[in-house]
């Protein structure tokens, strides 16, 4: 059944759909973002819901991977890292979290075991930040049986790591309680015990800790961000050293929307600071079907967080510009409505279920000085194909051209597909509205890309 993204039920569909930035991914449920910032682009590692989670229970049986370099438009690049690839999992993903060290890239996880009863931390580990990863262990870097002092056989969620100015690496993780331990420099092995912090310092936390927590440096200050109470806040303490002590500072984001959860990440990027969160504001969302946000904030002059809200509007300035003289992911989106995307081994990732009136937004797309005369996308249609309006600026913007793709055989059988457009210059929206007979879907998408001349 299809789905209709709409965030206000007040609002108008077109116009809250054209204004909206969140939740920044439409075509999947995700949740416990975790950005990244390696060169000069952001990574942001999420779980995913399934839509066939059981009625008041989270499942998750992958995590997926998205970028950007403009803050605006998210190019989706699958799963690369499902809990099938730890064979001691026992099919269940909870909150993870990827950095790099010397030249790998460490993704650590936490989910059921299957081996050792109870919630267990593991790691996976890859070449580059898209993987391919693999389990570097082959059991839990952190099982059930090490941690006592919660009562419960879910108290080892929730991974967050971060390597200090000294070289030294900290894992924070816990539900109820929250434990830390030093990792080697191999990134796999624990370096002398787990201690828990509730139970070292009664000031470590506002509001209690739940879990979800969240650890970086900025300037002289590491943060510790993490969830209180639950339904969850967010909250963080301060401290200066990654293994010293807490000072309880306050809330970050206080409860609001409809889910029982919620997770922090904190990144700077370009010059700005993002905080990403989880919330149900997809249709059809609820407490195991989430949804990321991300809002941009500035810290105080003595480097506190301020208190955030959530919003539709999300990030309304761009850190950058979309080329669209180069081939572009179909996959790249701003904003959608209806679509899907889908991953093959021979394709990639690319746009599925496109179906009359469904569009993808672009912001940001810098045609330049001279303009386009060309557009050519690659795609596939089984029954009848269907159109391309190709508009700018708004849904019911001017229409630079139309591209017809007609029936190409089958699903699997892409093709490229060319037509003539009105040359535009400088910097707009760019609106893919996809148009045909109903009610089979139209045509798969790959990539698009502009030429200046013919």
């Amino acid at each position: 059944m299809k789905t209709k993204y709409l965030l206000g039920l007040s609002i108008g569909m077109c116009v809250m759909s054209v204004q909206a930035q969140n939740p920044i991914i439409q075509t999947h449920y995700t949740a416990d973002p975790a950005p990244m910032v390696y060169n000069d682009t952001l990574y942001l590692y999420v779980g995913c819901d399934e839509k066939d989670a059981p009625e008041n229970s989270y499942l998750m049986r992958e995590y997926r991977l998205y970028t950007t370099t403009d803050m605006v438009n998210w190019t989706d690049h699958g799963a690369p890292l499902k809990t099938s690839t730890f064979a001691w999992s026992a099919g269940d993903a909870s909150a993870a979290q990827c950095i790099p060290r010397n030249g790998k890239f460490y993704w650590y996880i936490s989910s059921q075991n299957r081996q050792n009863p109870g919630s267990s931390i593991g790691v996976a580990v890859g070449d580059t930040p898209y993987g391919p990863f693999k389990d570097a262990l082959g059991h839990g870097l952190v099982t059930n049986d090490m941690t006592t002092y919660a009562g419960h056989s879910w108290d080892d969620l929730d991974p967050t790591v971060y390597i200090a100015d000294d070289g030294q690496a900290w894992l924070y993780w816990g539900n109820g309680v929250c434990y830390r331990a030093k990792l080697k420099e191999d990134m796999v092995s624990l370096d002398g015990e787990i201690e828990a912090i509730d139970r070292l310092d009664s000031i470590a936390f506002s509001g209690g800790f739940t879990e979800a927590p969240w650890l970086y440096k900025r300037g002289d200050w590491y943060y510790l961000i993490y969830a209180a109470g639950f339904p969850e806040s967010i909250h963080y303490s301060m401290s200066s050293s990654a293994g010293g002590k807490w000072q309880a500072k306050g809330v970050v984001m206080p409860l609001e929307r409809g889910s029982n959860t919620n997770h922090p990440g904190i990144v700077d990027y370009k010059g700005h600071s993002y905080f990403f969160y989880h919330n149900d504001a997809l249709p059809g969302g609820h407490s195991y079907c989430r949804s990321v946000c991300v809002e941009e904030f500035r810290y105080t002059p003595n480097g506190e967080i301020p208190e955030m809200h959530m919003t539709d509007a999300g990030i309304t300035e761009a850190v950058g510009r979309l080329n669209p003289y180069i081939r572009t992911e179909a996959e790249t989106i701003a904003w959608s409505e209806g679509v899907a995307t889908r991953t093959d081994a021979a394709r990639g990732v690319y746009v599925t279920d496109v179906h009359h009136g469904d569009y993808i937004k672009v912001r940001e797309v810098d045609f330049g000085a001279k303009g386009a005369s060309l557009f050519t996308a690659c795609a596939s249609s089984r029954y009848f194909g269907g159109q391309i309006e190709l508009r700018i600026d708004g849904l019911e913007g001017e229409v630079l051209g139309t591209l017809d793709i007609p029936y190409t055989g089958e699903w699997e059988n892409w093709q490229e597909f060319k037509t003539q457009v009105k040359s535009v210059t400088g910097v707009h929206d760019l609106y893919l509205v996809f148009k045909g007979k109903q009610p089979h879907a139209l045509f798969n998408l790959d990539w698009w890309r502009f030429d200046s001349g013919l």
